[in-house]
């Protein structure tokens, strides 16, 4: 392998306690109810809108809006995106590692773009990734194969000679639909059985197990 895509959320960053103060507060706001950081790792994955959505389970608010909800969790999540979030332990020695051996790595996130560039550059300030590219209006989100193009023509390399590492069944898609081999981590999100039954290729139970597979 020459390079590795990752995912953000659960695979890179554990954020999902910011995920779900930000949206919690948000919901409270509009006395709508608030979710527990579990259920909320069943929300995450898909980008920021169907987050909105399934947080707001079709609760209605008089004159707010899907849009206007999204908006209001854009912003808060902006203020608190740094505040309970950490690397995953052995994620910095992996980067690390992969940096010696010359793979060039990538981040694709369905996370609005401006907070993907704020919480690497946060988090790893001294890493070098070839690509970061987050959700952008007008772009379709994962499992849309079409960020993954966009990064194999930035790093100058083929699909089949990347890997693409995430904790969800739509980073898996997204990994097939792009003809890339596909690692499912254990230590995010969602559990084994949702990567092998989506068609994960390997799995990852510790950061370091990546280096087997490039």
């Amino acid at each position: 392998m020459k390079a590795v895509i990752f995912d953000l959320d659960g695979t890179l960053l554990d954020t999902i306690d910011d995920i779900a103060d930000s949206m919690n507060i948000v919901l409270a706001k509009h006395d709508l109810p608030q979710h527990s950081v579990e259920e909320y790792k069943m929300f995450v994955g898909d980008g920021a809108a169907t987050l909105v959505k399934r947080a707001a389970q079709g609760a209605g608010s008089p004159g707010i809006s899907p849009a206007q909800l999204e908006s209001e969790y854009k912003a808060e999540y902006l203020k608190r995106q740094a505040v309970k979030t950490a690397p995953y332990t052995g994620m910095p020695e992996l980067l690390s590692a992969l940096a010696r051996l010359g793979i060039k790595m990538a981040v694709l996130s369905n996370k609005s773009h401006p907070a993907t560039i704020e919480v690497m550059a946060h988090y790893f300030p001294d890493v070098s990734f070839s690509a970061l590219i987050g959700h952008r209006q007008g772009h379709p989100v994962k499992p849309n194969p079409a960020g993954v193009f966009e990064i194999l023509g930035i790093l100058g390399v083929k699909s089949e000679e990347t890997l693409y590492v995430g904790d969800t069944a739509t980073d898996v898609l997204t990994a097939k639909a792009a003809g890339l081999r596909s690692v499912g981590v254990l230590w995010g999100f969602r559990d084994k059985k949702e990567l092998t039954e989506s068609g994960a290729d390997m799995l990852a139970e510790h950061p370091s197990d990546i280096l087997k597979y490039v």
